[in-house]
């Protein structure tokens, strides 16, 4: 089974929530969508679904034109953010319900259900009702009921986003073996990069309603085509700046120079814009061959096992992420410095050029 978006636009009251988006989907795949609030990321899946319908383009079924069919009359799931779960029915009769809707039998009910909770671990708490559950146990039973309904195509909205900590982790682990299991077409929307990376499969990069990049996910994070892709898949912000290379040097906007060595002597000369993920900087000085700039702390968040660390340079934001704990003070000066094979290089109209080369 396939599904597909051709050239597809949306508008609301006139303003496009999504526009030209044109994609396929093949049973056995996840395809994570990764961007901001408002990026399109929703209606997209509400597309898939068959509850909107576009203002320009098609929506296709193994080939069929279905734009326009109700979703009651396709095979999808939904699970929201929210929790959706029955509360005065057991864990059991939630799961079952997609199936006693069916009509299917007492047998084949005992045995989907039973191989549901399995799957998700559910199997200790049957016989319990959701508000006897926790938040990541309600949110397996969700997910349980959209897989037990045998769906062809099984939607995730941001499932895991009202979950703490811990209850998200232990469920962004689970999902790709549940994914793998389950043979159905995944699709799992998401703000936040380092869930695209756990969850693997492939991404679309969205931003402003446009699909910026499509492709395996871990080739996407490495080889963004453009500025834009880069900073939606960052998390940190993407650190930015501004170069211009002439006479074998580069001059940084701030007024730091440096020889043009690394992926810099392979670029023409002209205007550039850097972009380098806060792991990408080094605290203090680096090797010889690293370029340096003074800057100053503005703040530091300290997680535990890391350190941000946010820096003024020349009216610019920078950050970089640090093992352990480390307390600067605001306005503490210290020295940053880049490896020139270490960054995203891209040219005046935004197009990557050069990426680091241990990627």
């Amino acid at each position: 089974m396939t599904v597909a978006l051709e050239n597809v636009s949306c508008s609301v009251d006139g303003v496009p929530s999504i526009r030209d988006v044109s994609l396929t989907l093949a049973r056995g795949t996840l395809t994570v969508l990764l961007g901001p609030t408002l990026a399109g990321k929703t209606t997209v899946m509400r597309l898939l679904a068959g509850l909107d319908k576009p203002t320009q383009g098609r929506i296709l079924v193994d080939g069929k034109d279905v734009t326009g069919i109700d979703v009651r009359r396709r095979s999808v799931a939904m699970v929201y953010q929210q929790f959706i779960n029955y509360p005065s029915l057991t864990v059991y009769e939630n799961i079952a319900s997609p199936l006693r809707v069916q009509g299917k039998p007492r047998d084949e009910i005992e045995s989907r259900v039973q191989e549901a909770a399995k799957l998700l671990k559910l199997e200790p708490y049957l016989k319990r009702t959701p508000l006897q559950l926790s938040g990541g146990q309600q949110q397996r039973t969700a997910i349980a009921r959209a897989l037990v309904k045998g769906a062809d195509l099984v939607l995730l909205d941001e499932p895991l986003a009202n979950l703490d900590y811990k209850l998200r982790e232990e469920l962004r682990i689970e999902l790709p073996r549940i994914f793998e299991a389950s043979g159905a077409i995944f699709v799992y929307a998401t703000t936040e990069p380092s869930e695209a990376l756990l969850l693997g499969g492939d991404t679309i990069c969205m931003w402003q309603g446009q699909a910026l990049q499509i492709g395996q996910t871990s080739r996407v994070y490495h080889q963004p085509n453009t500025l834009r892709v880069a900073q939606v898949f960052s998390d940190p912000p993407l650190n930015v700046v501004d170069i211009e290379k002439s006479d074998g040097l580069i001059r940084y906007a701030g007024g730091t120079q440096a020889p043009a060595s690394g992926l810099y002597a392979t670029l023409a000369d002209g205007p550039y814009r850097v972009g380098f993920r806060a792991h990408q900087v080094t605290v203090g000085n680096g090797k010889v061959s690293h370029h340096t700039f003074p800057v100053e702390v503005a703040v530091t968040e300290i997680t535990g096992s890391e350190s941000f660390v946010h820096f003024k340079r020349d009216g610019a934001n920078w950050v970089a992420v640090l093992e352990g704990v480390h307390e600067f003070l605001p306005g503490q000066p210290l020295e940053v410095s880049l490896d020139p094979d270490d960054l995203f290089v891209f040219d005046a109209s935004d197009r990557m050029v050069a990426a680091p080369k241990s990627m």
